[in-house]
């Protein structure tokens, strides 16, 4: 005998499958990216670990698998990212890292919209003592021995200049200076871990001697010697950018020159994997977050809190203060999923 059909054991069931598919749906577009893993990188630079930890933990919150990130510096890291083996970078330099966007294939591989954080500024200092006694507003008066010599370190009588570390871009940079400006036999371009070079920096104008350095914002260094009060930039002769921005001006609008383009600091992604992933692209595409909330934590770094837990912290407590900014962008990338 065949058995009997029950309209409301079958009423029933359809309802809990409608619901369960109700259920799924909106478990997809609240976590869109369920099951899919992130493998984040960055450089060196351990102060790049609190943006890059933002973005990390703007991707948990949409479900994806978001690993510990890897360390790399820029040139292999944009390759990486191309070709597959890691996912994003959150402090891709642009145009300072023109050449190794290209390198690894420009657009074709790569993935980059929306600014991160913008309006970062490079250039040279020097303490604004020995700036105002010798009237010294210019990287190329140190073409002059004797003003070359006012910046020795280390006895050679050449100005010794705190450079970039080698694979930043940075150096790449300071080093097409020295020759467009006439520098080399009078300026010695120190390279190695910028840290450290730094440190011995800050130590040497504390004991009261000239000091003349490269540096960037946002860092904590300019929150320790502040442009205007302890230090002042220098400007450029004339605008000279190596490879692919040769030619370019690096003259900003207030007129300064300081011989590096402002940059803004950009997420780069896979372009594969962004294509495949719209929550997390559109994600990268509106996130940001200022220098001023960048320096304030590199400072506090600096000032000791500078451990895994402290910088996760540190995070931590950003996302909490900016907590209706960041539901706003989850929204968006939710909706870019639908």
């Amino acid at each position: 005998m065949l058995a009997r059909f029950d309209l409301k054991t079958c009423a029933r069931g359809a309802l809990l499958l409608a619901l369960s598919v109700v259920a799924a749906g909106a478990l997809a577009v609240e976590k869109p990216g369920e099951g899919v893993e992130v493998q984040p990188i960055k450089s060196s630079i351990a102060e790049e670990s609190f943006q890059t930890l933002l973005v990390m933990k703007a991707l948990e919150e949409l479900g994806y698998d978001v690993k510990p990130f890897k360390e790399i510096e820029y040139a292999a890291g944009h390759v990486a990212i191309a070709n597959g083996d890691a996912t994003f970078m959150a402090d891709h330099w642009d145009p300072l890292h023109a050449d190794f966007y290209a390198a690894a294939g420009g657009d074709k591989k790569l993935y980059r919209e929306g600014v991160y954080s913008p309006g970062a500024l490079q250039g040279y200092l020097i303490d604004k003592k020995t700036a105002e006694k010798y009237g010294i507003t210019n990287i190329e008066q140190l073409k002059d021995p004797k003003i070359a010599k006012l910046f020795d370190a280390d006895g050679d009588g050449k100005a010794d200049l705190a450079g970039c570390t080698p694979g930043w871009g940075c150096e790449k940079v300071i080093e097409h200076h020295l020759d467009a400006y006439g520098l080399r036999d009078t300026v010695t371009h120190n390279q190695g871990s910028y840290s450290a070079i730094i440190a011995d920096t800050i130590t040497r104008y504390k004991q009261g001697k000239p000091i003349l350095y490269y540096t960037w914002t946002p860092y904590w260094v300019s929150g320790v010697l502040v442009p205007g009060k302890d230090v002042v930039w220098l400007q450029v002769p004339f605008s000279a950018l190596p490879g692919e921005r040769a030619g370019v001006d690096t003259t900003l609008p207030d007129g300064s020159n300081y011989g590096f383009q402002a940059n803004d600091q950009r997420i780069v992604a896979n372009r594969k994997w962004a294509e495949a992933n719209p929550a997390a692209a559109k994600l990268f595409a509106i996130m940001q977050v200022s220098n001023n909330d960048i320096s304030a934590e590199n400072l506090a770094m600096r000032d000791g809190e500078d451990s895994e837990k402290d910088i996760e912290r540190h995070a931590d407590a950003w996302i909490a203060a900016n907590r209706k900014k960041v539901d706003g962008w989850l929204e968006r990338a939710r909706a870019a999923a639908e």
